[in-house]
């Protein structure tokens, strides 16, 4: 099934009754829910001034700190998520690019996940260049995870220490090197409901394989401290509807955030237009408790993707 591409469409779409549109956007889903987790391997004082993030050294959010953790580690949670249901795992780390120092071990923490049967093997570690997409591909990674954020006319207010073009020319080279691509946004950032379906309609032209949804939680000391506001729960799921719309085959999955929406709101989210959700805690903030993810999954008639 296609999706819809045309904006004046896409917003059309966007402000029909709210159950229309969900009834609408629950065309293009399965019945079954994919799950996944991370392990945050390096956290804390990133280069970068993402207005939104308590990892940025700009920013004096009194966060923990520490270095990449080590292999070991890596093993022992990448095995629990196991356990609670993750068909896929990421190591998430800090920082604009990849430490050449670490890489050889991030390189070492794939190829020990690839091991665990049942388990793909993820990585969210900043901006790539050629040679390291190329090293992480022969590494055997399944997928790597590299946000847009939000749409491209609003990213300088969101971000000046690299641009969106920076971000987007990461997707094509993970999947110009036969990876699997995570890429998605964060909702809630002051960005306009026009905005919001240009994200729609610039994660169609780079046709992801997931979708990751992140709702902002505003951190303290941080420049969007105070943006509680700037979206709520019926726009949330107004613009996960269009998203599924406009990005039919690509599967969108809860992150960070979600628990801004009541558990009403979740399930219809997942009935609707949500196909994946990202299980346990996220960098800095907290999510639901596994057990009760896997019991929302079982109340709304739907199975866990294996």
């Amino acid at each position: 099934m296609n999706g819809i591409k045309d904006k004046s469409e896409l917003l059309r779409l966007y402000n029909l009754d709210l159950d229309e549109l969900l009834n609408i956007s629950s065309m293009y889903v399965k019945d079954e829910i994919e799950f996944c987790s991370l392990v945050n391997a390096r956290n804390g004082k990133c280069s970068q001034n993402c207005k939104y993030c308590a990892q940025s050294s700009h920013y004096n959010t009194d966060i923990e700190t520490f270095p990449l953790i080590e292999v070991d580690a890596v093993k022992k949670a990448a095995s629990d998520a196991l356990k609670n249901k993750a068909s896929r795992f990421a190591i998430v780390t800090s920082g604009k690019t990849p430490d050449e120092s670490d890489f050889n071990r991030i390189i070492e923490m794939i190829e020990e996940i690839n091991k665990i049967d049942g388990l793909k093997s993820c990585a969210s570690i900043g901006i790539l260049n050629e040679e390291q997409a190329k090293k992480l591909a022969q590494a055997g990674l399944k997928r790597f995870h590299h946000n847009i954020n939000t749409a491209g006319s609003y990213y300088p207010e969101v971000c000046t220490t690299h641009t969106f073009e920076e971000r987007v020319n990461t997707c094509r080279l993970v999947k110009k090197y036969g990876m699997e691509l995570c890429c998605g946004v964060i909702l809630g950032m002051g960005e306009t409901v026009d905005q919001r379906i240009e994200m729609a309609l610039a994660l169609a032209e780079i046709q992801p394989d997931s979708i990751p949804i992140n709702i902002l939680m505003p951190i303290a000391n941080t420049p969007f401290e105070n943006y509680l506001d700037k979206i709520d729960e019926e726009h949330v799921l107004r613009t996960l509807a269009v998203f599924k719309i406009a990005n039919p085959a690509s599967v969108l999955q809860f992150c960070g955030g979600r628990m801004r929406l009541s558990l009403e709101n979740q399930k219809k989210a997942l009935k609707s237009c949500v196909e994946g959700i990202m299980v346990g805690n996220y960098l800095t903030t907290v999510g639901a408790r596994p057990e009760d993810d896997i019991k929302t999954v079982k109340e709304i008639g739907k199975k866990i993707k294996c």
